[in-house]
């Protein structure tokens, strides 16, 4: 698994030089482990610090269930605290962190001040506010931003050095430094200067290595293309100058990079957060120069963000752990058996249940979960159990403590796509007799995706990854970013079946052709869609759908965010009729997803309703005697929303699918990812999975209320 750290080390080494970046003690301390502090986000209660444990430098494990270590609200002024730096003192024993004063969900990304902390143990810590532009309002009363600060030993002066990034009112982001006072409670100095990028761009999250007599001061490069970039200097304060080139190994966005020195060894770790994507990358070098990547090495069970890492004792180590290494969810890594639908085990720490979700068609009478535990806890029971009559007992041990969990396994079929999709688009190939789901790729922060797969089943139940069908970064001229909410169609032109493919790419729809569903597709070249129609002022260019009318023939393609647009299209498909654009009134309650199908005379239009981030997103729907309007809104008109009960939220974005031949029909749409969506804030939006459930009607036509099942 991709780990995602970022990790500032200040003390690996009993070699003089390295304590000048690392601090360490002269006394002959064994080091055997390493300590990682982190916050995991921008949601509420997220911008906290947390501990985390490793062995190797490699494999992390989180302590105190992932929950935080500190209060933030008692150590800062605004609730909310970001990027711990750690440092261990030059006496060995006392140890120092300096986090960024800062709450997302009230400041957004303007603040003031950072806090500065002391301990004698790792447990308990003082504590004292910095405020920039209060603390030197004649140098400083513009400052808006204080951000990532770190700690680093000056052994020419004998004083801890401090850096962190500010921007002011004219230009970009620069690096400053001071000193810290003696009792670490304050700033001795003025803050001066450190690093002002060449070229004028931000530069944020500084981090300081020292190898043969220089400084290498690894920064975020916040414009100019972004990056991780280095200046070099053989002064700790002054003289750096920016190398050539970028850092980072790939061309996702990074930030929050990282370097810390391996145990007993000359080998560095450079790391950094492609926090568009959610996942970190770990690099190795022997030198800061050349990095190579090492992310099939690293494995952590938790998603931290910006943080640092010090290498710890075995007598630290078990003080942490007598303290936070709690038996509770954080203890089960893995569950190994590739029946199990991995992302939706709930562990239930306050009844003590494990729910268990497999495959459809796994035997559960002779079933090994392969539970795989962190390193200071076993469990009791392990191999082949058979789950068919009931819950088995798992008894989990640390030291003298032990809890016993009973283990249910239920065949689940939803949601039916293993890992994050969304936005799902279905249909029924008459040329392969087989259904298509066309998803969202999901799991990126932001809604960042640069590409579409395609799955092909037999049954609505068994799904087969048919792979990337259409990559924009690669396939597409027009957009490279934001690859969202497809639809397809399969169409017989000339006795020969066509497949039309509709995208959402970077705000504007577009369209690609194949002669097999699951592709290749090939881009049009450019987009189809690419402004709001005339008179709407506010939303987007997404979510398209495609609408084949059995009674005229014609095609529509409906989109719109905010608003529900029509237009017809010409025979080719690929191009828009004249004048036949029209926007349609499907009242307040619609934000986006439009879905059309025709049933028994009546044409329905369903759409979402609420923010993909809500769990109160929903499906409510329409009918018409046109597929161009106008609605008629029933009253109760809801038919899809969250099930609280079973742990079910974000339901909505849906499209449909008769069975062939049939009035068997289904509802396809995404859900949080359960059960830990609920509590991921407003990242759940871009965490969802893909579910099917029946789709009834009343005899009158009308919509049942769909059940969402697991």
């Amino acid at each position: 698994m991709k780990i995602k750290n970022n990790i500032n080390f200040k003390n690996a080494s009993l070699v003089l030089l390295t304590c000048l970046l690392f601090g360490c003690s002269t006394s002959k301390l064994t080091y055997t482990n390493y300590l990682f502090t982190y916050f995991t986000g921008n949601g509420p209660g997220e911008e906290a610090i947390h501990y985390a444990l490793s062995s190797d430098g490699y494999n992390y494990y989180t302590l105190n269930n992932n929950q935080p270590v500190v209060n933030s609200k008692e150590i800062s002024s605004s609730g909310g605290v970001r990027d711990p730096h750690i440092l261990r003192g030059t006496d060995g024993k006392t140890f120092y962190m300096v986090v960024t004063d800062l709450y997302v969900p009230e400041q957004g990304w303007n603040n003031y001040a950072m806090v500065l902390m002391k301990s004698t143990d790792l447990i308990n810590w003082t504590h004292s506010i910095i405020n920039i532009p209060e603390t030197y309002p004649k140098e400083f009363g513009d400052v808006k931003r204080v951000w990532a600060p770190q700690t680093i030993y000056d052994e020419k002066k004998d004083q801890y050095m401090i850096y962190w990034s500010m921007l002011r009112d004219k230009g970009p982001d620069i690096i400053y430094y001071a000193y810290a006072n003696d009792d670490f409670t304050g700033l001795a100095t003025v803050p001066k200067q450190l690093f002002y990028s060449p070229t004028n761009s931000a530069c944020i999250d500084g981090d300081i290595a020292y190898k043969d007599g220089k400084y290498h001061l690894f920064f975020k490069n916040e414009s100019e293309g972004g990056g991780i970039r280095k200046a070099v200097s053989d002064k700790l304060t002054d003289g750096y100058v920016q190398q050539e080139g970028f850092y980072d190994q790939t061309e996702e966005a990074v930030e929050g990079s990282g370097i810390f020195k391996l145990i007993d060894s000359d080998e560095y770790i450079l790391m950094y957060d492609m926090y568009k994507s959610g996942t970190y990358q770990f690099t190795k070098t022997k030198d800061l120069q050349h990095f190579t990547v090492v992310d099939n090495n690293i494995s952590m069970n938790f998603h931290p963000r910006h943080g640092s890492i010090i290498q710890i004792t075995d007598k630290e180590k078990e003080a942490l752990l007598a303290k936070w290494g709690t038996l509770g969810e954080s203890a089960f890594i893995s569950f190994g058996s590739e029946a199990i639908k991995k992302n939706n085990v709930v562990v239930n720490d306050e009844d003590s249940t494990i729910y268990i979700p497999v495959k459809k068609g796994t035997d559960i009478s002779n079933l090994d979960l392969g539970i795989q535990t962190v390193p200071w806890v076993s469990t009791s029971t392990s191999g082949v159990q058979n789950f068919s009559k009931g819950a088995v007992n798992y008894t989990i041990i640390s030291g003298n403590e032990q809890k016993t969990y009973k283990v249910s396994v239920h065949e689940d079929n939803n949601p039916v796509l293993l890992g994050y999709y969304a936005d799902p688009e279905i249909i029924y190939s008459h040329k392969n007799k087989k259904y298509y789901l066309y998803p969202t790729s999901d799991g990126f922060t932001g809604w960042s995706g640069t590409y579409f797969e395609t799955f092909s089943s037999e049954d609505l139940v068994n799904w087969t990854d048919e792979g990337v069908i259409l990559d924009l970064k690669k396939d597409v001229s027009w957009a490279n970013r934001h690859a969202w909410a497809p639809c397809a169609i399969e169409k017989k032109i000339d006795g020969v079946y066509k497949y039309f493919y509709y995208f959402t790419a970077a705000q504007k729809i577009g369209v690609a052709v194949a002669d097999e569903p699951m592709g290749p597709f090939v881009d049009s070249g450019k987009p189809l869609i690419a402004e709001r129609p005339e008179g709407i002022k506010g939303g987007q260019e997404i979510d398209p759908d495609i609408f084949a009318d059995p009674v005229s023939g014609k095609n529509y393609l409906y989109w719109g965010n905010g608003y529900m647009a029509v237009v017809e299209l010409n025979d080719d498909m690929v191009t828009i009729k004249d004048n036949s654009l029209k926007l349609l009134n499907p009242g307040k309650s619609f934000r986006e997803g439009t879905e059309v199908f025709y049933r028994n005379g009546k044409y329905y239009f369903l759409w979402s309703e609420d923010d993909t981030r809500s769990p109160n997103y929903r499906v409510r729907y329409a009918t018409s005697n046109s597929p161009t309007g106008p609605l008629n809104i029933p009253e109760n008109n809801l038919i899809l929303e969250k099930k609280q009960g079973k742990g079910i939220y974000g339901t909505g974005h849906n499209s449909v699918i008769q069975t062939p031949d049939t009035d068997t029909w289904h509802i396809v749409y995404h859900r949080f990812t359960r059960p830990k969506g609920i509590k991921m804030g407003r990242a759940a939006g871009y965490n969802r999975e893909v579910c099917i459930d029946k789709l009834e009607f009343n005899d009158d036509g009308s919509i049942k209320p769909v059940e969402p099942t697991l």
